[in-house]
């Protein structure tokens, strides 16, 4: 939810700035504009698969955008405070997701059309505002939750309404990642080191981005980034690029992504001009082969009991999150998984595991794991007892969505709002 509206301050925010408006309302001392309500009307449109935008949706869009507006006033009358480090903080974060999903900020530049700089100062506002907004709606609703007995009347009022529970499956991996291969990282950083001798040596610093950077953002550009505040690259980066003087040339400096080799070409009080070569971690074949032989080793030791998968992932697996947990993911509907996962898994009994599979982690990165089966959970109508905790869960959004709305009606006589739509 919030990354759908850092998407909607972005793109609508900048959308208005281009389309001649008219105001369809106002709320307290804001308003709202008609090239606004048409961008969140279409996004939603095109997110529900609807053919074309009626009244209907037009009006509900508005009035879910006339209760943002009031909650930031609300806010204001409750003298919610936001600091500025709040703000930086949640933009840098906005920029950071958005230079994900672009690839690079140069294509998030360019997509938009200005700086990541002007960007922000588009965006800061209306960041504050938000920040106000949830920081109320949490101070008034976040510890909001039900006792069993409210779980169980909702459950009695609404059970012959709420449809089937979908199956599930209860699954835990061992994940290994061919890109960590000490194989793979020692080529990479010999690499990486043979370039920085060259520039020792006087070789030209664009010349070989141009030529060998694995960063398509900037290769182009010689390695060029230009000037950037804190909290845009990744913290070994910043450090790195911040203690060098103008015209040093860092040592190899390692993070997520691979090896970077940094120069600095300008200060200007807290921005710093920069350019890098990226060499980054490549999985070859050898790598991919070592990874799938060595969770096929991994599944045999299990089957022949010398150990538990738990044991083994909580030793071996590169996923370190569910690594904690001896690899358990958590329970999945068929919704949730890729049709190539499904489709193992359908095959698969409750205790099975399966051989080495490849596991796409995004466009540019990939892994191998192997699966287990914990519990297969058929299709069925709710019951307490085996659904209790997403009942809770229900039970507990149902509360606070009517409290919610009470809430929202007491502040709409309160603050002054008008629809000119």
């Amino acid at each position: 939810m919030k990354k759908i509206f850092l998407f909607f301050l972005l793109a609508s925010g900048i959308y208005a700035q281009q389309t001649i408006d008219r105001i369809v309302a106002v709320v307290d001392n804001d308003i709202i504009l008609q090239s606004e309500l048409e961008f969140r009307a279409n996004v939603e449109a095109a997110q529900r698969q609807l053919p074309q935008i009626d009244s209907t949706l037009l009006r509900n869009v508005l009035m879910r955008m006339v209760e943002e507006k009031l909650l930031y006033a609300q806010a204001e009358l409750d003298s919610v405070v936001v600091s500025d480090d709040q703000v930086k903080s949640q933009l840098d974060y906005q920029i950071n997701y958005f230079i994900q999903q672009y690839g690079s900020q140069e294509k998030l530049e360019e997509a938009y059309g200005m700086p990541v700089e002007k960007i922000k100062r588009v965006l800061r506002d209306d960041t504050r505002k938000n920040l106000m907004a949830q920081m109320l709606q949490q101070k008034k609703f976040g510890e909001i939750q039900v006792s069993r007995k409210e779980v169980e009347d909702f459950y009695e009022v609404y059970k012959d309404s709420l449809g089937m529970v979908p199956e599930k499956f209860e699954l835990a991996h061992i994940f290994q990642n061919p890109k960590t291969g000490e194989q793979t990282k020692k080529r990479a950083y010999e690499f990486a080191r043979s370039l920085l001798d060259s520039l020792i040596q006087g070789a030209d610093f664009a010349y070989l981005a141009r030529k060998y950077s694995d960063d398509p953002g900037s290769a182009s550009a010689g390695g060029d980034l230009g000037y950037v505040k804190r909290g845009v690259f990744y913290p070994q980066f910043e450090a790195a690029a911040f203690s060098l003087a103008p015209n040093q040339i860092s040592d190899i400096v390692e993070t997520p992504v691979g090896y970077h080799i940094i120069q600095l070409l300008d200060r200007r009080g807290e921005s710093i001009h920069v350019r890098h070569i990226l060499v980054k971690l490549k999985a070859d074949d050898e790598a991919d082969l070592k990874a799938i032989e060595f969770l096929n080793e991994i599944r045999d030791s299990i089957l022949a009991g010398h150990n538990t998968f738990e044991y083994y992932a909580k030793k071996y697996s590169d996923d370190k999150e569910s690594a904690k947990f001896g690899g358990r993911l958590g329970i999945f509907e068929a919704s949730q998984l890729d049709k190539s996962l499904l489709d193992l898994i359908y095959k698969m009994k409750e205790g099975d595991i399966s051989y080495p599979k490849r596991m796409e982690l995004d466009p540019a990165s990939y892994g191998y794991h192997i699966v287990k089966l914990i519990r297969r959970i058929p299709q069925h109508k709710p019951n307490l007892e085996q659904d209790y905790d997403e009942l809770k869960r229900l039970a507990e959004y149902y509360k606070r969505q009517k409290i919610y709305n009470e809430w929202m009606q007491e502040i709409k006589k309160r603050i002054y709002w008008e629809i000119r739509l």
